[in-house]
């Protein structure tokens, strides 16, 4: 895949999308699980050893005031965790990390056949509910912590969250996923097919032979690049001609949303089809178009319960800027300059 954007120009938008962020007033919850997971993407791409400082004092400052209890939600911060681990060894890193398996492994609520529910709090918000989001928050991060740790298990359950994620979240019909399915109902409750839905199992599903080795060796990975294989076919097609998708995919007059454009363009990076490099083009100049020159990414809407209908997910605010858009924003930054550099090794 061949794009025009230089990498000397991303890079620069990346150091101001993450300066942004650092500048945020994030906790230890999803949004910035999201934001810190895209600084540490940047920081493995492009090396820069005052994001992994940055990420080491604010997390250690975190801890030392103490963290909340564990949710599906607040368990993406264990993607930060991998990297912090990884760059240093640090046992307190691990600890938690093995704290948060702990609960997704041994105490986090499932339903069907061990299906993870999607949970916000303690209490007991969306019975035998499954959201894309968790593949994102719980699914993706259990598979980075297998393969860290060497844990079989925990890449299996992993594995096993794609699988039932795929079953009842994509229409095999248009190869689009809902954003969340009532497994008390048997429904997919307002039937949407929200794009932020589709960003989250999209770049995840295309992460999982970037990160597990030998991926074509486990079975349920055949079935998770087919699945993504036909979600992108249909979804380059509903791209406007801004570059950006719209919240409801399949509505014309849905606003464009950045974090999803983001996360779904990162996703055909990462899948490397060069007949996608038009689309994903076309998606990087929506979502630089919709950066400020303060770093801020504009146009991401806000947090997104599983609406009632699809007047409820139009009208969720784009105002202010999200930790899921900084972090998102700053996934596909990151995927397309290390594209580009495996095409500058390839070229000798």
């Amino acid at each position: 895949m061949k794009l025009t954007i230089a990498n000397a120009d991303l890079k620069e938008v990346v150091e101001c999308v993450a300066d942004y962020t650092f500048g945020m007033d994030l906790t230890w919850d999803w949004p910035c699980g999201v934001a810190y997971y895209g600084i540490s993407r940047a920081f493995e791409v492009i090396g820069k050893q005052a994001y992994l400082e940055r990420m080491i004092q604010w997390c250690d400052e975190y801890i030392d005031a103490g963290l909340p209890g564990w949710t599906v939600n607040t368990c993406s911060m264990g993607h930060m965790l991998l990297t912090l681990y990884e760059q240093t060894k640090d046992q307190k890193y691990l600890d938690i990390i093995m704290s948060k398996v702990d609960y997704l492994e041994n105490n986090a609520l499932r339903f069907g056949d061990g299906v993870l529910q999607h949970t916000v709090s303690a209490k007991n918000d969306f019975p035998e509910q499954c959201w894309a989001d968790t593949l994102f928050m719980a699914g993706y991060f259990l598979l980075r912590a297998g393969v860290v740790l060497g844990e079989k298990q925990l890449i299996d359950d992993a594995l096993h969250q794609f699988y039932w994620h795929i079953h009842y979240l994509q229409d095999e019909n248009t190869s689009l996923w809902y954003h969340g399915y009532n497994h008390l109902n048997k429904d997919h409750m307002s039937g949407m097919y929200w794009a932020r839905a589709n960003a989250w199992a999209a770049y995840t599903m295309s992460r999982v032979g970037h990160v597990l080795p030998q991926a074509y060796l486990h079975p349920p990975f055949m079935h998770i690049i087919s699945s993504l294989r036909d979600q992108l076919a249909a979804i380059k097609k509903l791209q406007k001609d801004d570059g950006l998708w719209g919240t409801v995919l399949d509505y014309p007059e849905a606003y464009g949303e950045v974090s999803a454009t983001a996360g779904i363009a990162a996703a055909m990076v990462m899948q490397n089809n060069p007949l996608h490099a038009k689309h994903v083009e076309q998606a990087l100049k929506g979502v630089l178009a919709n950066i400020s020159d303060r770093g801020r990414v504009l146009n991401v809407s806000g947090g997104t319960a599983v609406m009632n209908d699809i007047r409820g997910y139009l009208e969720v605010d784009r105002k202010w800027a999200q930790g899921w858009g900084q972090g998102l924003a700053l996934a596909l930054l990151s995927a397309v300059v290390e594209m580009n550099n495996t095409g500058e090794q390839d070229n000798g």
